[in-house]
């Protein structure tokens, strides 16, 4: 990592050197692999983090299917339900700019045991609930609960994964949160709004046991200066037969050149050095949300059931087809590429709003009727199969690669802000643009999403097969 300090040109040499190879001596290559058999820990200990990811799903997929239960039994109004229902999205905003801060004072593990703890109360809230104030509290407490698993769980698993696993590894974040929502969707119809609640309360179960047998990330402690803490949960994810001081002596490196920088803030997240791994985090992040992901997913039911075509079974297929998708992208993203899939996806996007668009236009102007609701469903379809294989995941993917560990608290909880920010804006303004126009609404986003591509094209580097310390230098160089 090059960073220019006109004031100590020294200080440059020594961050660069990580990577000068003949004075290190430090081999960049694959896993040997003796060692790739040893990783049981580290699937292990995925495992376990992506059960916050599930337990994000649930929070995310709880409120369609409850709606209508929740509004019968308590009584509630339709501006009373939204408000439970986008209550959420704040709780959630909240917890992104918290998380970093969180994740960098008590580790990695320790965010996790925090959202876990929030979630759970969030849960029990909800299923002792007897009106608004409870409701809201306990949506409140889920959200801020999804807010820093979205942070911290991509970051978890990028610190603790062998290059050569990385992308695969941290796509099961997406794959976990996707398995979620649509499991809250298929059951929600099954058991009471009440016991949906509850199930909630599994995954946290599992993760916090689960944290008790995986170690705290090898970067974070070595950050912390704890030196043998360190050496042994590298070990421990390495296996213990295998060689790790190349891996130490890089991550070491890396950490005291970042030593000698101060403490960032969010005002030094705009500095010349970190500017451009800011603006891919938080670039991606909006090209993400912007495209319109939320305003669809929040309202498929009511676009299959505006097309025409029965939202039971939309609903299901369309949950059905994210999950597999999306772990579809899983094995492709450490083959292909992170820049390729979000290509390939992003053109899928582009490709979906117009065939939506051109359902509703044919719709508004009586054209073809009996093709409209093929094209609406095709779209839909083609729309969040091509969002699951790269949109996704692979931002969270990208994020949690980018940043220094110096900044990596700050500029994640930045990122994860804008994100929630973004989806708010999106899933609070759909109606409003299905009222004033519903193909150009669509248009609206293929134009978003096409022009998230021309940004993917100039601005977003490849990062697969490389390590953290040689994608942050180059980046930040």
């Amino acid at each position: 990592m090059s960073i220019e300090l006109d004031a100590d040109n020294n200080l440059q040499d020594e961050i660069r050197e990580p990577l000068i190879i003949p004075e290190r001596k430090i081999l960049i290559s694959d896993d040997p692999p003796q060692e790739q058999k040893h990783q049981w820990m580290v699937y292990m200990s995925t495992i376990a983090a992506v059960c916050g990811s599930y337990a994000f799903g649930n929070c995310a997929g709880f409120s369609s299917p409850a709606q209508a239960a929740i509004t019968e039994d308590l009584n509630l109004s339709t501006a009373e339900y939204s408000l439970f229902g986008s209550i959420l999205t704040f709780g959630a905003m909240i917890g992104a700019i918290t998380s970093g801060p969180i994740a960098d004072f008590t580790g990695r593990k320790g965010a996790m045991r925090v959202a876990a703890a929030f979630c759970v109360a969030g849960w029990l809230a909800i299923y002792f609930a007897q009106g608004t104030i409870s409701l809201d509290i306990g949506r409140l407490a889920t959200g801020y609960g999804m807010g820093v698993f979205s942070f911290v769980v991509p970051i978890f698993i990028a610190e603790i994964a062998p290059k050569n696993m990385r992308g695969a590894l941290t796509t099961l974040n997406q794959l976990m949160i996707c398995t979620g929502v649509s499991v809250s969707y298929i059951i929600g119809t099954l058991i009471s709004w009440r016991v949906l609640a509850l199930t909630g309360l599994i995954p946290c179960a599992v993760l916090v046991i689960g944290l008790l047998f995986i170690p705290e990330s090898p970067r974070w402690l070595a950050k912390l200066g704890h030196q043998k803490e360190f050496e042994t949960s590298l070990q421990k994810l390495r296996g213990k037969d295998a060689n790790i001081s190349e891996e130490t002596a890089e991550i070491q490196d890396y950490i005291r050149t970042l030593d000698a920088l101060p403490k960032a803030k969010m005002l030094d997240l705009f500095d010349k050095r970190y500017l451009r791994s800011v603006t891919i985090g938080v670039g991606l992040m909006v090209c993400q949300q912007l495209g319109g992901i939320n305003g669809i997913c929040f309202y498929v039911t009511s676009i299959f059931q505006s097309a025409g075509f029965p939202s039971n079974v939309g609903t299901i297929i369309y949950a059905v087809l994210q999950v597999v998708v999306t772990a579809l992208g899983a094995t492709l993203i450490d083959k292909a590429g992170r820049k390729p899939l979000l290509l390939v996806s992003g053109s899928g996007l582009v490709l979906g709003c117009f065939l939506v668009a051109v359902s509703f236009y044919l719709k508004v102007h009586e054209i073809a009727l009996k093709a409209s609701p093929i094209f609406a469903v095709v779209g839909i379809l083609v729309y969040i199969g091509s969002f699951s294989i790269g949109m996704g995941a692979v931002p969270w993917v990208i994020m949690s690669e980018i940043f220094p560990i110096n900044i990596k608290g700050v500029a994640g909880s930045l990122a994860t802000l804008v994100n929630w920010f973004i989806a708010w804006i999106v899933s609070y303004t759909f109606n409003f643009l299905m009222s004033w126009s519903s193909y150009g609404t669509f248009i609206l986003y293929g134009v978003i999403n096409a022009l998230a591509i021309l940004f993917i094209i100039v601005v977003v580097p490849e990062t697969k097969g490389r390590t953290l310390e040689q994608i942050q230098a180059s980046i930040n160089s």
